[in-house]
């Protein structure tokens, strides 16, 4: 494959540089990590500057290439990323837009380019987190709705949410990975209560979602009833294999930031530690590559990442873990403890990526069978 930008691309770059130029010194301050209204006014408001100035349908209706080139020059610029709205623009979109009905599609797919609704996600449960197939939350078919009880937990930002791409069992009789369905349920149906959960950094963005008898219409059903696990698979597909390149090109940004405070603290004159940078410079620049890789075999496959997306993630989650205490070392005890709450923020989220989209154990899994081949394991 070739990795290299056309003209064409080159050109698109440039564009966006001036854009955004002149687009982000407007912005408004940025809200407080724990206003979650705030959060969600700024974030949604961003994407519609991005919408309005046409680069808001890049996540679904540009090449992949171009995408690329969008995540990158945006989080190199310090434009906001899709924050609130990640699930929304990252996970329930692509899916919808490669499994949905063009009706479904019409109805989701806009307001969420436009800015105008939030998604969350609703998967894991309290006994069914890298165990997804175990799920228990139930949905019983009455009529026209699925009425559903149960509970789902890690639900980021629920509780601004206009959406919610929740996965149900809705024949109880059949093996676990079957019977399970993928809906689009509407955080304002009567049923539903929040309550946030405080992760060890201090936020709230995670969420416990009590279901007592909600209703949601069967028309929001995505894929066949009960083959939600196989509709999941692209969804998680495009969360292990895409989602995070922004991410990956915001580490390269820190790890810049790093070598300088290096410079200026005197920390440079250790090998040892300029050495583990230029590994670590190395290993970001190889996940980028491997991001180009995954995202154009993607296009050529018809829309979803696939199983390369768990070899990025598996290796990511490690290298961001190893960024952070990297980080430590070029600050010492006394910077670390006078940085800035983002930065300690993002330190201890970095703790989190082991598990977070799958856990490493379960990524090690699908790459020895799906890729190597190798046996299921008990």
């Amino acid at each position: 494959m070739d990795l290299a930008y056309t003209p064409e691309e080159e050109e698109f770059r440039a564009r966006l540089r001036e854009w955004l130029a002149k687009a982000l010194p407007g912005l408004p301050p940025r809200p407080d990590p724990l206003d979650w209204p705030g959060r969600r006014a700024y974030d949604l408001g961003w994407q519609r500057r991005l919408y309005d100035a046409g680069y808001g349908a890049l996540h679904w209706d540009a090449s992949p290439t171009l995408r690329l080139i969008f995540l990158e020059e945006t989080e190199r610029a310090g434009a906001p990323y899709v924050g609130a709205n990640f699930v929304g623009l990252l996970h329930a979109g692509p899916t919808i837009a490669a499994e949905g009905t063009a009706a479904q599609r019409e109805r989701w797919l806009p307001p969420i380019l436009r800015g105008d609704e939030v998604w969350c996600q609703g998967f894991s449960e309290p006994e069914a987190g890298s165990d997804l197939a175990s799920l228990r939350t139930r949905a019983v078919r009455d009529g026209d709705d699925y009425v559903i009880t149960g509970q789902k937990i890690w639900t980021s930002h629920a509780q601004v949410a206009d959406w919610c791409e929740l996965l149900v069992r809705t024949d109880p009789e059949a093996p676990r990975h079957r019977g399970i369905s993928w809906l689009a349920m509407p955080m304002d149906a009567p049923g539903i209560t929040v309550r946030p959960l405080r992760t060890l950094a201090g936020t709230d963005e995670f969420a416990s979602v009590f279901l007592d008898e909600v209703r949601v219409p069967a028309a929001n059903r995505v894929g066949a009833e009960h083959d939600g696990w196989r509709v999941t698979m692209v969804t998680l597909s495009f969360e292990r294999g895409t989602a995070f390149a922004g991410e990956v090109v915001a580490c390269r940004r820190t790890l810049g930031a790093l070598a300088r405070t290096a410079r200026a603290n005197g920390r440079w004159d250790d090998a040892v530690l300029r050495r583990r940078l230029g590994r670590l410079n190395a290993e970001f620049t190889a996940l980028w590559r491997l991001i180009q890789w995954n995202v154009g075999a993607a296009g050529q496959a018809g829309g979803a990442p696939g199983a390369g997306g768990s070899v990025f993630k598996l290796r990511y989650s490690q290298a961001r873990q190893e960024l952070y205490d990297a980080a430590a070392g070029v600050l010492g005890p006394a910077g670390a403890l006078d940085a800035d709450r983002e930065w300690t923020a993002d330190r201890l989220a970095s703790l989190s990526y082991t598990i977070a989209a799958g856990t490493s154990q379960i990524q090690r899994d699908i790459i020895a069978e799906r890729l190597l081949g190798l046996p299921k394991g008990r």
